[in-house]
């Protein structure tokens, strides 16, 4: 899941960024609400964690302009005030959740998994591909019955194929979503992983689930 960030309190962003990667999110950086807006409306994103006091555009402005131009990306509202004109006005303005600073990392998370569960209207915690079983809420992995332990970086990268099975996804789909923008696309680090993922998932069994499709990218196979 691939999560913008908009906050320009170091210690809560260097706190929160921190925290979402290791948890396996992929999170870009806005430290003011111009750089937030400008993020907000080029790339996409499925969820925004919006601080509403920032220097330069505020928070409900930002959240006003994306509503009014038809961007309905989930929006999470942080501020360090709990007054109820201001949630309420947040929430009116299209906002789909409210946190309140300060605010336990955990509660952070389990609010982006709630948006954008509604959002996209996923209901699903496992995720099945023949005998590879995924749980999300867990991230446990099996494959027939067996646990296969695997780094976040490859849980996020299996999860994605996953989500499509027998849709190519191509190296460039899989940086974004799985890297973020920190890599030059002509590295060869998606390979390297789908081959440590491959070892892990296929190595010992007759149907190979993670395919190679020459000359255009990977793909899990279709059940």
């Amino acid at each position: 899941m691939k999560v913008l960030l908009v906050e320009d309190e170091k210690k809560i962003s260097d706190f929160v960024v921190k925290g979402l990667r290791e948890q396996g999110y992929v999170v870009e950086l806005a430290e003011d609400g111009n750089d937030g807006y400008l993020h907000a409306t080029s790339q996409s994103y499925d969820v925004i964690v919006l601080d509403i006091m920032l220097p330069g555009r505020d928070g409900l402005s930002i959240l006003k302009m994306l509503r009014k131009g038809g961007n309905t990306v989930p929006v999470i509202l942080v501020t360090a005030r709990g007054e109820l004109d201001e949630r309420l006005e947040g929430l009116n303005l299209g906002a789909d959740d409210y946190l309140t600073k300060p605010f336990y990392l955990d509660e952070l998370v389990a609010r982006i998994q709630a948006v954008h569960r509604r959002s996209s209207g996923q209901s699903l915690s496992l995720l099945q591909v023949e005998d590879l079983l995924v749980s999300l809420t867990n991230r446990e992995v099996k494959r027939a019955g067996e646990i296969v332990e695997l780094t976040t970086r490859e849980f996020n990268l299996l999860e994605y194929l996953m989500r499509s099975p027998g849709r190519v996804m191509t190296r460039t789909q899989i940086l974004e979503q799985v890297w973020g923008y920190d890599f030059d696309p002509s590295t060869n680090v998606v390979d390297v992983c789908v081959q440590r993922l491959r070892k892990k998932i296929d190595a010992g069994h007759d149907v190979q689930l993670i395919e190679t499709v020459r000359g255009a990218g990977y793909r899990m196979k279709k059940a």
